[in-house]
């Protein structure tokens, strides 16, 4: 995480601001550059960091926060190299890893694996099974071994009520 006094002690040490050590810090390297060859936007851009910077960490952290979660599948770097929420809202074009796996589980009868998900949700296999052992945490799935003892995800929701499992 980014820290406020040591993002004021970068604009000091950049001659309060003008040289943009600030910016860079907070991964603003296009502006950093800028300040860098204009001085800080011949001061007055030293100036409103001086007075923003603050608001200025607390985005920073929460934008990296937001890129940490892509792990669990919340976000997804897009085509253009922008991170997008992926919403559970039917406006939205792009469907949730928990939609996709309802309607993999729903077309097998309530089963899926770690395997199938990663493939339908165009993931790696250990997004997948993160996903997957969230949902069976919050109580969503269960974790089951089939009779040949491969293990599967179970939404009893979803079942049929013949097939064999093992608890």
């Amino acid at each position: 995480m980014y820290s406020t006094g040591l993002a004021y002690l970068l604009w000091l040490f950049s001659g309060c601001g003008a040289l943009g050590f600030h910016r860079f810090y907070l991964g603003k390297i296009p502006s950093g550059i800028l300040w860098m060859f204009t001085g800080g936007l011949l001061g007055l851009g030293s100036f409103y960091d001086l007075l923003t910077l603050p608001r200025q960490v607390r985005l920073a952290n929460l934008e990296k926060r937001m890129l940490e979660e892509n792990s669990l599948g919340r976000w997804r770097d897009t085509p253009n190299g922008r991170t997008q929420l992926i919403s559970n809202s039917p406006n939205n074009e792009k469907e949730s890893n928990e939609q996709i796996i309802l309607k993999i589980a729903k077309a097998n009868k309530g089963i899926l694996t770690a395997s199938e998900l990663a493939l339908s949700a165009k993931i790696s296999i250990e997004e997948a099974k993160k996903v997957l052992d969230m949902m069976v945490s919050k109580g969503y799935a269960e974790l089951r071994v089939r009779q040949s003892g491969s293990l599967v995800y179970a939404i009893p929701d979803l079942m049929d009520q013949h097939e064999p499992l093992v608890d």
